[in-house]
């Protein structure tokens, strides 16, 4: 939804409680010119006669949200929902994909869906040739056929303005009796191609202390905070050192809530062991939408709410995942930035929400998007809420989701 075309002029997005923006003191106006770029960023400012304005009244204002982990090669696998239903109009600028395609359908994810949609798309190239086209069922690791080395990195090659890295899942669900063997391929092809890792933590085989000794800092392993036996951090001191070691090397921790992979009682543990996430995503696709996860500003309103520091949960949903995929961190409310930001609220809550297991705690506080600016585009962001599906058996319009039969 666009409230206003962008190439109406000027915006003004006035009375903004800047965090991870630099050094600059709230409540301030941020003005962007007619290019998308940002003017002027300080107190009280004056805006240029027929601008539009955002009145934050005492709003926050971010750095665009950024999703390190999502699903959206809508209609190329059976999880993946449309970037819409998660990225501006929920306060989300850039969304990376994590794996959903592989080499060998990559070139249709680019064409039909990263380059028409409004959000950023980045994206982690699966090392399995058909990616998650049938999640679960036909596995992208089911055999070593099903890895294509040198028509991985000839895909990489030819993409690498959207391409950040490698994605593997290295669950024993996806690689049973290979174990960590297609992990250290994908790692030394991820080597190859001068690009990070993001792999996938579950279930064991390979368990998570494999998966670590495997690792280089820069890479990245998401669902670091599953509750799953054998496969969570906070169940074995051993592992727990492991992790804390790895992370204070430049291994990067991310949360990816998803269906099946974050837990309240790990998370809290582990933040107030000192253990804090790198960064928080949110694993969206069509199993994971209506429930648990929902939206970015309610995986952050979770992380919130077990004991992470409120700037800190911003700069993990903004500034550390803007590291992983290149964008610029600093400077932001420089002049000629480009505008890119998310204005959202701290408001007092009653919400029920649950993590992956099943669990169920009431958010005291969450965190809700309002505005959405990229360029010029100014779009009104509001939190996603469950819905029903059209019938039973019947798929949403808007992300693909399905009513079980």
């Amino acid at each position: 939804m666009l409230p206003f075309p962008p190439e109406t002029g000027p915006l003004l997005i006035a009375g903004a409680t800047p965090v991870a923006l630099g050094p600059h003191a709230g409540p301030i106006d941020i003005l962007v010119d007619a290019d998308g770029r940002v003017a002027a960023a300080g107190p009280n400012l004056a805006a240029p006669e027929g601008a539009r304005r955002i009145e934050a009244k005492g709003a926050y204002v971010s750095p665009g949200w950024v999703d390190l982990h999502a699903h959206v090669w809508y209609g190329g696998t059976d999880i993946s929902i449309r970037p819409a239903v998660c990225g501006l109009e929920r306060g989300v600028t850039t969304i990376v994909d994590a794996g959903s395609a592989g080499e060998a359908n990559f070139h249709g994810f680019r064409e039909y869906v990263i380059e028409p949609a409004r959000e950023r798309i980045k994206a982690f190239l699966n090392i399995g040739s058909i990616g998650l086209v049938a999640c679960n069922r036909v596995s992208e690791l089911i055999d070593m056929r099903s890895i294509d080395i040198d028509r991985t990195l000839a895909v990489i090659e030819a993409n690498r303005d959207v391409i950040i890295g490698v994605k593997c899942r290295a669950s024993g669900v996806i690689v049973g009796s290979w174990g960590i063997t297609p992990l250290r391929i994908a790692k030394k092809l991820a080597r190859v191609a001068g690009l990070p890792l993001m792999v996938h933590v579950g279930e064991p085989p390979p368990l998570y202390d494999e998966v670590l000794e495997v690792l280089d800092p820069g890479d990245v392993v998401t669902h670091c905070f599953n509750g799953k036996p054998c496969g969570n951090i906070v169940e074995d001191e051993t592992l727990f050192a492991l992790a804390e070691r790895c992370a204070a090397e430049g291994v990067r921790l991310d949360v990816g809530h998803g269906g099946a992979s974050f837990s309240f009682r790990t998370a809290e543990i582990a933040i107030e062991r000192g253990l804090l996430p790198f960064s928080i995503s949110t694993d969206l696709h069509a199993r994971s939408l209506d429930s648990p996860v929902w939206d970015m500003g309610t995986t952050m309103s979770k992380l919130l709410a077990v004991g992470m520091p409120f700037e800190k949960v911003i700069e993990a949903s903004t500034l550390a995942p803007m590291s992983v995929i290149g964008l610029p961190t600093e400077g932001l409310l420089a002049k000629g930035a480009r505008a890119e930001f998310t204005v959202f609220g701290r408001e007092a809550s009653d919400l029920t929400i649950r993590d992956s297991m099943g669990h169920e705690a009431v958010l005291r506080e969450t965190i809700v998007p309002r505005w959405t600016v990229m360029g010029g585009t100014a779009v009104k962001a509001s939190p996603y809420r469950p819905h029903a599906a059209a019938g039973e058996g019947a798929a949403c319009p808007h992300c693909g989701w399905v009513t079980a039969r």
